[in-house]
């Protein structure tokens, strides 16, 4: 299992979403991915995303005006 972060300030709806897809899909199951985001929307959108696509939120929250959301990869 490795560690990765993914800088998704200053991107729009939908890029935190495509962004944090296109991350992951170049991750291996168990990985943990940690993604940053200035867009509030991306703390419902990418649990959804994560939702749908079987993957595991570990955290989720806000500091200093971002978003922080925590992903472990599915198998």
């Amino acid at each position: 299992m490795s560690q990765h972060t993914l800088d998704a300030r200053n991107s729009l709806c939908p890029m935190p979403v495509i962004k944090t897809q296109n991350k992951v899909n170049e991750l291996q199951a168990g990985d943990i991915l940690k993604v940053t985001c200035t867009d509030p929307g991306a703390l419902n959108d990418i649990p959804a995303w994560c939702r749908i696509n079987g993957h595991l939120i570990k955290d989720s929250y806000e500091e200093n005006n971002e978003v922080v959301i925590i992903i472990q990869v599915a198998g």
